[in-house]
């Protein structure tokens, strides 16, 4: 029974979660950037930035994968923000993504901002 109970409250409470990246990107991103860096380079660069403890806190957390169509995704703990980085004709585009607009958002942004 107490079995039952907590796969239920575990259940529920995963519904609370941040929505998904597949949900956000159906969303046009917040910002878009181009740069002529290669793809891996800027993505490495955003993760580093996202985890300077000076700039962001507690919340400097910055995750490195591979995208879902190729290059990369950089991304916060529960997704709340993050950027899918990817080679173009014309070099690398960057996505930004945010579940909630607000000052860390920005933040996150101008941090960005200084890997193009």
């Amino acid at each position: 029974m107490r079995m039952l109970i907590g796969a239920l409250t575990f259940g529920c409470l995963a519904g609370c979660a941040a929505p998904s990246m597949d949900t956000a990107r159906s969303a046009a991103p917040v910002k878009t950037f181009t740069s002529e860096k290669q793809d891996q380079l800027v993505a490495q660069c955003i993760q580093f930035a996202w985890q300077d403890d000076v700039m962001f806190g507690v919340e400097a957390d910055a995750y490195l994968k591979p995208g879902t169509k190729g290059g990369f995704t950089v991304y916060t703990r529960s997704a709340e923000y993050f950027v899918d980085v990817q080679s173009a004709a014309s070099g690398t585009t960057i996505n930004f993504f945010v579940a909630n607009g607000d000052a860390l958002a920005e933040r996150r942004l101008a941090s960005l901002a200084t890997c193009l």
